[in-house]
């Protein structure tokens, strides 16, 4: 059993990440088998497994940094690592609210992590998390980091901080066990909350890490059946949400309080964790086409997963109808492309964006009884979303992917597999397109202020995610300047859509820049044919 230390020091940080992942995984199991709320989808356990192991790692990567040297981490290297690494790795409701626990902690204890600041810490850590939450609801893994911070502030101010884990733990408990009369659906099922179970667990982990020892328990297990109706809406798969959305997304502060608002009105058990322009974003909706979207317009997403709630059982009704993809295009070359595909093609003309009637007559030329639409332009959203809700009045189910340009659909129509569940081609597509960052080069038509500063009539413009990076001369090296700019973010692919007066040199020397400047990124290039943009760039 590990030493007492007085500090919470870097070698206890590590200890205590390598214990609670050891402790989740024996119990992850058990941990899945309770979990009923907020949707019984028996993933708890696996959820916060992961987002320790990614905390862990996060620290064995401080370590690993200093083994050619004669010190240790620095006990705030450690904290900010376990709270970043569970940020980044951070899955489903339990283990986003995990990673910011552990983040509010590790707010305080980057400055001391002495028996005081644990204190400060356990409340600073269930204010945080408490705020994450839209709607925070008592009996959950919100009212256990309440009563382990409770338990906390109540020792003497003398205990040392074995004591205060101690009492921080035995607080966790007591609490845990009666969640069943706090949350109905915990009650009616005979189980506590797997959320909270999952912290005590990790509580437990941190009074070893210090010298303690935490009781000996088991997870209480679940009846063989168990119910899945009744007054909360939210566990029963059939009556909430259908896609638990998740990703991580690059925003400031101003755009996330945006964000949030939206995401609300869109779904449910909305929780958003970080801060300093790192966010990981978690929601349950219908449209997990919208909730992505709702983070390009904040940001930038990434790491996107989209999981439909009940895929077993629509694969085992699936429904063998006809489906088609119909695809705005701004050329051609592109339409050509997309039709050889399978897909039935709407051309936009420059300065003529297609109407609802358009493209209602496109989702009736498709002849299918399911129909995935890409407008492709984040102008179209309205007259696209106008468009699909005419076709549903029609008998056709309609699902709207909100493409942003012609590289996003491009990125989506990739994936499209008509024999798998609609659903399932939905979330494919959207995450396929939301992955995909876009770009295009436009030629400046007169003097003007942008994003990038002044710009002069004929000036390169290098747009990207749709406001203007990069002013340049011409389009070679402004194209070259978008690229480095986009990988500095990371990428696999490198999508080039080149308009009609556009000679193949231009993309032999970008592909030759991507080749020589980011190894084992791939390039592809397409004619776009007649379009307004000279060049249009994708990275996935």
């Amino acid at each position: 059993m590990p030493q007492s230390p007085d500090d919470l020091d870097a070698v206890a940080v590590r200890t205590w990440c390598s214990l609670a992942l050891e402790a989740l995984g024996r119990e992850r199991t058990a941990i899945d088998a309770i979990n009923v709320y907020p949707v019984a989808d028996g993933d708890t356990g696996t959820n916060l497994y992961l987002t320790v192991e990614s905390a862990a790692a996060a620290v064995e990567a401080v370590f690993a940094a200093h083994e050619t040297g004669t010190t240790v981490p620095a006990p705030a290297d450690a904290v900010r690592a376990m709270a970043h690494g569970a940020l980044i790795g951070a899955r489903g409701n339990s283990g986003t609210i995990l990673a910011q626990l552990l983040r509010g902690m590790a707010s305080v204890l980057a400055e001391s992590g002495d028996a005081h600041h644990l204190r400060a810490a356990l409340t600073e850590a269930a204010d945080a998390a408490r705020l994450a939450v839209a709607h925070p609801v008592e009996g959950t893994v919100l009212t256990v980091a309440a009563a382990a911070a409770d338990a906390a502030r109540a020792t003497d101010g003398s205990t040392g901080l074995k004591d205060v884990v101690e009492a921080a733990y035995e607080g966790a408990r007591a609490a845990l066990a009666a969640t069943p009369g706090q949350l109905a659906v915990l009650g009616r099922a005979g189980v506590v909350d797997a959320g909270g179970q999952g912290l005590v667990t990790v509580l437990g982990a941190l009074l070893e890490a210090v010298g303690g020892r935490a009781r000996a328990h088991a997870v209480r297990p679940a009846p063989e059946v168990l119910p899945l109706t009744g007054d909360c809406g939210d566990a029963d798969p059939d009556g909430g949400p259908a896609f638990e959305v998740i990703y991580l997304l690059e925003a400031p502060d101003e755009a996330v309080a945006r964000l949030r608002s939206r995401l609300d009105a869109l779904g449910e058990s909305l929780v958003v964790v970080g801060g300093d322009g790192l966010w990981n974003v978690h929601v349950h909706a219908d449209d997990a086409g919208a909730a992505v979207e709702a983070g390009v317009e904040a940001g930038r997403p990434y790491r996107i997963r989209i999981t439909h709630f009940a895929a077993d059982r629509i694969r085992a009704h699936r429904d063998p109808v006809q489906r088609a993809v119909v695809v705005v295009v701004p050329g051609d070359g592109l339409s050509a492309l997309c039709a050889e595909a399978g897909a039935t093609t709407v051309l936009a003309r420059p300065g003529e964006p297609p109407a609802s009637g358009e493209l209602v007559d496109a989702i009736r030329r498709a002849h299918a009884r399911e129909v995935v639409l890409l407008p492709n332009d984040a102008q179209l959203r309205h007259t696209a979303a106008a468009a699909a809700e005419q076709a549903r009045t029609e008998g056709i189910r309609v699902a709207l992917v909100p493409t942003r340009a012609a590289v996003q659909g491009i990125a989506a129509l990739a994936v499209h597999e008509a024999g798998r569940s609609f659903d399932e081609d939905v979330v494919a597509m959207t995450s396929a397109a939301g992955a995909t960052r876009y770009a295009e080069l436009a030629v400046a038509e007169r003097q003007s202020w942008t994003m990038a500063g002044i710009c002069q009539a004929g000036d390169i413009l290098g747009m990207i995610d749709g406001d203007v990076a990069v002013i340049g001369g011409d389009v070679p090296g402004t194209a070259r300047t978008v690229l480095d700019r986009m990988l500095s973010a990371g990428g696999e692919l490198v999508t080039l859509v080149l308009g009609e007066d556009v000679p193949d040199s231009l993309a032999d020397e970008l592909s030759a820049h991507v080749r020589e400047g980011y190894l084992a990124v791939d390039t592809v290039v397409y004619r776009g044919g007649h379009q307004a943009a000279p060049l249009l760039i994708g990275v996935e």
